[in-house]
Order: structure tokens, then C-alpha cells, then sequence
């Protein structure tokens, strides 16, 4: 049985003063919520979450890392300073740095297996623009996604790893695929896995990220290949992140 995650990615938000309080409010209730908890704060603050999430169920992740293991490389930051920092998961092939910064899917299995060179357990994402939907070509271009990382790291490595799907036209938007159009998506991924390994792709976590609010995230929770979610927005107020823990 697959245990339920929802990762909260707080992109570029935050400050000291409001970190506070919002870790405040989702400690109080993560206790209670059985699905895992994890939160993934900008690079900056990851040290002031580490040291509030310590000794608590919450998990720390970081939204990105570099592909290299250490160098002249400005500005960026390597798997091994995050796992020293507290990390347990990281980030990896967001759309927006897909997008925004040209990473390519290369580029990201490459990410991927720098961070778990590591020991911290990468989320791959994965999805599909609304062009790219209208025309019919989301399983194809998810497939490519995750294909990359699984010709580079093998099947295998997708037992320490979590899979995330999500549809760019959903994010930020307001837009929410159906849970029926989510599912379909997630099942086959969960193919794609399973064409290399039934067991691993048994086992593997698949979550949906795409406006996830307390109000749709039961009905989402509820369908058989979805096992949690990559929240964005909701989870900057600890009660809908909560709600959204609690949907599950």
C-alpha cells in the first residue's frame, strides 16, 4: 500500500518573520495527518527549517540542485550542502526551471542522479503545457520526461524516488485538471514503469501538483494512481496545506 505524501513547494516566497508562523501553524497539525508531510522553502531559509522541523514527522526538501557535485559553478547549489543542511528530498525538472531556465530533460536525469548520489530522494516532475494538450500530446511528452531519467538511472533508481505530475496549464492558474484527467495521466506513467518493472512501479509514489486545494483534494487523494500532492500556493497558509494533508 502507498502511503500518501504532500510536498509543499514554496517557490520564491517567504521571510524569516513568516517562515515562523506558517511552521507554526503546519507543526501543529502535521502530527495528526496520515499522509507524510514534507515542505521545500527556498535555498535560503532551508536552515531555519531544518532547525524547526527537527525532531518532528516533517520532512525538509530543497527546490532544485545543481548537476554538479562541487566546482567553480555560481550560484548554484550541490546535492551534497543540501543533504548537509537536512534535506531528505529535492526538487527536480519543475516546469518553471524547464520553462524559465532551459533545462533540459537531459540536464534534469542528470540532476536526479546527483541528488541521489547523495541519498536524498529526488521528485521528478513531469507535464504537459495546454498546446501541448490540446494537440493530444500529453502522454507523449510526460513519457519523454520520465523516460530520460529512467534511460539514464534505470528503473531501479525509481525506488527511491517520487514521481510528480504537473499539467503546466494547472499551475498557478487556477485550473485544476479533473481527478478523472489526472488519473488517466497517472496510470500511465505508472505504465511506463511498469513496462520495465511491475514492482517498482507497484511501489512507486506518483503525486499530482496543479491548484491542489482542500476543496478538490479528497475527490483527487481518491483515485487509484494518485498518491498525494505537490502543492504550490496552499501551501504558503498552514490551514489549507493542512487541509489538504488531512484530504487524504
Amino acid at each position: 500500500m502507498r502511503k500518501l505524501l504532500v510536498a509543499g513547494n514554496w517557490k520564491m516566497n517567504g521571510s524569516t518573520a513568516s517562515i515562523e508562523v506558517l511552521m507554526t501553524g503546519i507543526l501543529a497539525g502535521a502530527a495528526k495527518s496520515a499522509a507524510d508531510v514534507l515542505v521545500c522553502p527556498p535555498y535560503v531559509y532551508l536552515q531555519q527549517v531544518a532547525g524547526l522541523v527537527a525532531g518532528s514527522s516533517v520532512k525538509l526538501g530543497a527546490q532544485d540542485v545543481s548537476l554538479e557535485a562541487s566546482g567553480a559553478f555560481t550560484g548554484d547549489v550541490s546535492a551534497s550542502m543540501l543533504k548537509d543542511l537536512g534535506c531528505d528530498y529535492v526538487i527536480v525538472g519543475h516546469s518553471e526551471r524547464r520553462a524559465i531556465h532551459g533545462e533540459s530533460s537531459q540536464a534534469v536525469a542528470q540532476k536526479f542522479l546527483a541528488a541521489q548520489a547523495e541519498g536524498l530522494i529526488p521528485v521528478l516532475c513531469v507535464g504537459e503545457t495546454l498546446e501541448e494538450r490540446e494537440a493530444g500530446k500529453t502522454m507523449a511528452v510526460v513519457r519523454e520526461q520520465f523516460s530520460a531519467v529512467l534511460d539514464l538511472a534505470g528503473i531501479d533508481a525509481m525506488k527511491k524516488a517520487v514521481l510528480a505530475y504537473e499539467p503546466v496549464w494547472a499551475i498557478g492558474t487556477g485550473k485544476t485538471a479533473s481527478a478523472e484527467q489526472a488519473q488517466e495521466v497517472h496510470a500511465g506513467l505508472r505504465a511506463v514503469a511498469a513496462a520495465k518493472s511491475d514492482d517498482v512501479a507497484g511501489g512507486l509514489q506518483i503525486l499530482y501538483g496543479g491548484s491542489v486545494k482542500p476543496s478538490n483534494a479528497g475527490e483527487l487523494f481518491a483515485m487509484n494512481d494518485i498518491d498525494g500532492g505537490l502543492i504550490g500556493g496552499a501551501s504558503l497558509q498552514a490551514d489549507d496545506f493542512l487541509g489538504i494533508c488531512a484530504a487524504g
